[in-house]
């Protein structure tokens, strides 16, 4: 691609400067003044078709590049949402760890209920625990 793109600069600044330096050549070359007007007047009847071809390579540029802008754009789309899905996958597999390494509520509540068992069996005789 920048192959084309050098290509086609040079180009552009070929067209121009040989545009510049005709009209130069024209204004300090030793002719009579109607010479001199007539071939303005011919490089002038060029400038539009010098003018037309630049502004086409920088069309066809500018077409290439945006093309080339979008494919980045869509490639750049498809890595985001492949990150966003592996984070929420990552936040499912936390939230599941943490879930399972919690104590459940039950194992909490046991050794509450065995400790309240055991102070309520210190009140009680030897006989009344048989």
């Amino acid at each position: 691609m920048s192959k084309n793109r050098s290509g086609s600069s040079f180009l552009g600044g070929l067209l121009l400067g040989t545009a510049i330096g005709a009209v130069t050549g024209l204004l300090f070359a030793p002719r009579k003044g109607k010479e001199t007007r007539q071939l303005l007047k011919k490089a002038t009847n060029a400038l539009p078709e010098l003018a037309e071809d630049l502004s086409s390579n920088v069309h066809l540029q500018a077409d290439r590049l945006s093309s080339s802008a979008l494919r980045g754009w869509d490639g750049t789309l498809v890595r985001l949402r492949e990150a966003v899905r592996a984070g929420l996958e990552a936040a499912k597999l936390d939230a599941a760890e943490r879930e399972l390494s919690k104590p459940s509520a039950q194992a909490l509540a046991e050794p509450g209920e065995a400790g309240n068992h055991q102070n309520h069996n210190l009140n009680k005789s030897p006989a009344d625990l048989s």
